[in-house]
């Protein structure tokens, strides 16, 4: 199991800039090589994190930076209050675990180590899951 927070700095200075909040939306899905991407654009995302987690829907690279560890399931949940990303930089609370044997172990472990490093306000959701291919 891998927790990723500080590695996601470099790679989101290449993010787009901040926006306005998003709507609420159906699930994305992207497969890349190996692995079958899902996003879960929650309306308390803004642009710039929907367009992040976009970008690593449709690269392995970017997909990497998050989840470094190959194979299994991962997912990423945040803080709604506190988003993933601020001034270009993730937060936190942020909480990607990868290398899990199935989705729901991943959700779980994710929002587990979101809502113990989150501040306080809602509890955390799932933004993104990950599925080998």
């Amino acid at each position: 199991m891998t927790i990723v927070k500080s590695a996601l700095a470099g790679f989101l200075a290449l993010a787009i800039p901040a926006g306005a909040m998003a709507q609420q939306a159906q699930a994305e899905q992207y497969q890349l090589e190996g692995a079958a991407v899902t996003i879960l654009p929650h309306g308390f995302l803004s642009e710039e994190e929907l367009q992040t987690l976009r970008l690593v829907g449709q690269n392995s690279d970017a997909l990497m930076v998050f989840l470094p560890e190959a194979g299994g399931h991962a997912a990423l949940a945040v803080a709604p209050d506190e988003g993933f990303v601020r001034e270009g930089m993730p937060v936190d609370s942020a909480s990607a675990i990868s290398g899990l044997p199935d989705i729901e172990t991943a959700r779980a472990a994710a929002l587990d180590a979101c809502n113990a490093a989150r501040s306080g306000g809602a509890a955390c959701q799932v933004v993104l899951e990950v599925a080998p291919r």
